[in-house]
C-alpha cells in the first residue's frame, strides 16, 4: 500500500495556505483536541468550495500530527545543541562556530538522504541549499565585525601609544624607552 501512495502528496499537503496554517497553529498550540481541531478544518475545507475527497481523516490528521512534532522535537534538540556549543565556543574565533554550524547541516544533510532511501520521500534540498546560504551570509557578516572590531581596537591602540608617547616624553623618558613601551606594551611598532 506504502509503494501505491509513494510520491503522491497527502491531502494536508494539498490544503490551501490558510486552511493549512490554522491546522499547522492548532497543532502547534496544543489547547485543541485533535478530533476538535479535525472538525474546524473540515468544515474550512467545505466552507472553501473543496470536494468531499480533500477532508481530512481521524489517521490523516494524526499522522501528520506525529510527522509534525516530530521536526519539532528535531528542532528543538538542534537548538538545545546549539546553545550549548555556542555558549563553549562564544569566545573563540567565528569559524569555529562557522564548522560547528557546517556540521550540523552535513549531519542534516545525511539525515534526509537517510530518509529517503527509507521512505522514497525526496530530501528537500532546497531547504538545505538556503541554510547554507543563511551560513554563508552569517559568516560574512562575522567575518565583516571581527573586521571592524579589530579595525577599532588598532584604532583604540594607536590613540593610546599616542597619550603613552605624550606622558612618557613628559616624564622624561627617551625615544628608545618611548619606542620600547608602545612595542612591548601596546603592540605598536
Amino acid at each position: 500500500m506504502a509503494s501505491e501512495t509513494r510520491g503522491r502528496r497527502s491531502k494536508v499537503d494539498l490544503l490551501p495556505d490558510p486552511i493549512r496554517k490554522k491546522l499547522d497553529a492548532g497543532l502547534r498550540n496544543g489547547s485543541i483536541q485533535q478530533i476538535d481541531l479535525l472538525d474546524e478544518i473540515n468544515a474550512l475545507i467545505k466552507a472553501a468550495g473543496l470536494p468531499e475527497e480533500q477532508q481530512l481523516s481521524r489517521a490523516g490528521i494524526n499522522r501528520y500530527a506525529t510527522k509534525m512534532e516530530a521536526v519539532g522535537k528535531s528542532l528543538r534538540e538542534m537548538r538545545e545543541i546549539t546553545q550549548v556549543w555556542t555558549a563553549e565556543l562564544g569566545d573563540k574565533p567565528t569559524g569555529e562556530v562557522t564548522k560547528l554550524i557546517l556540521e550540523m547541516a552535513r549531519s542534516q544533510l545525511f539525515k534526509a538522504l537517510l530518509n529517503q532511501d527509507e521512505t522514497g520521500e525526496g530530501a528537500d534540498v532546497g531547504m538545505i541549499n538556503d541554510a547554507m546560504l543563511a551560513v554563508q551570509r552569517l559568516e560574512s557578516a562575522a567575518m565583516a565585525s571581527h573586521k571592524r572590531e579589530k579595525e577599532i581596537r588598532t584604532a583604540f591602540a594607536a590613540e593610546a601609544a599616542n597619550a603613552a608617547e605624550k606622558v612618557a616624553k613628559t616624564a622624561g623618558l627617551t625615544s628608545d624607552a618611548v619606542a620600547l613601551l608602545k612595542r612591548e606594551i601596546l603592540g605598536i611598532a
